[in-house]
This record gives structure tokens, sequence and C-alpha cells, in this order.
């Protein structure tokens, strides 16, 4: 097994290794992640909604010792991501992180959003800085209002029109 110091690093290389071959073959392997994602979270993400999605990242922020604050409200679910260890990992590792590393996280969680008729504005905020926030919202126009507010909104592949800004 590698340990997780590691492993951002293996990721690190392999997202970079990727993205020389041409960003429809990494976003192909994104999406091959949201997939594998989807045997882990689809079932609770429909059943429990956004509850279910807040019990999700609440056990990861134990599992991966995250700095993030969850916030459950009834319209909407939203991340903070204040000290994300993947990205420092990557950094701590002197690993030159590759320049859109943040947006595996968009890559993987988008697809299932719109699978599940959710609505994700994902916000890196500075692609330097190891944080993020994430909001999923349930109607689509309150997302629309929330993606005019974000620094450096990501876009995932396969981004559906219901669920894109305009």
């Amino acid at each position: 097994m590698i340990p997780s110091d590691h492993f951002t690093r293996f990721y690190n290389e392999v997202f970079k290794f990727l993205e020389t071959k041409g960003n429809e073959v990494l976003h192909a392997y994104w999406l091959e992640i949201s997939r594998n994602q989807e045997r882990h979270t689809m079932e609770a993400f429909r059943a429990d909604g956004l509850r279910g999605m807040r019990d999700y990242w609440d056990h990861i922020r134990i599992e991966e010792n995250c700095d993030l604050d969850l916030e459950l409200h009834e319209d909407r679910l939203e991340l903070n991501m204040n000290a994300c260890p993947s990205l420092r990992k990557v950094m701590d590792n002197d690993a030159n992180p590759m320049s859109r590393y943040c947006d595996h996280c968009a890559g993987w969680i988008g697809p299932i959003m719109d699978k599940l008729g959710y609505h994700l504005v994902y916000d890196v905020i500075d692609r330097q800085e190891p944080r993020c926030k994430m909001q999923i919202f349930k109607d689509r126009d309150q997302a629309r209002e929330a993606e005019g507010q974000a620094k450096l909104l990501m876009d995932w592949p396969g981004k559906s029109d219901g669920n894109k800004a305009k």
C-alpha cells in the first residue's frame, strides 16, 4: 500500500502525464474516478440527499484529517476546505503541483451531482493555496447566483447544460 504522502505525489504525476496526452484523456480519467466513486456515494446521496452528502464529507474530514467546515442548510450543503491535505502534501513534497491539480475534485464530484439533479458550485479560490469552497444546491438559480461570487470557478467533464451557469 502506498502511504498517503506518496499517493498524492503519485496522483499528481499521473495527472501531469495524462495532461500531456490531451485534456480529453485527462477528463476521461476523472470521469472514471467519478464512476468509481458512484459505488461509494450514489445510494446515500440519492436516499439521504444533502444530509447524506454531509455525512460522506464528514467521514472524509475525519479520515483524511482535513481542516474542513461543513454547513448543512435546507437548500444547500457548503463545504469550506480551509487546508486541503491533498494539495498541501503535493506542495510539501516539492512535487511541483500540476497546474490544474484541484480540478480533479470537481472532475469526479460534478458528474455525480449532475446525475442526481443537484447543482455544484466549486470555487478553487486560488490554485496556489490549499483551500476551496464547494456548494451543492437543490435549485439551479441559487447555484447560478453563487457562481457569480466565486473567485475561480471549476468546470468538469460532461457538465450538463441544465447545471451550467450562464
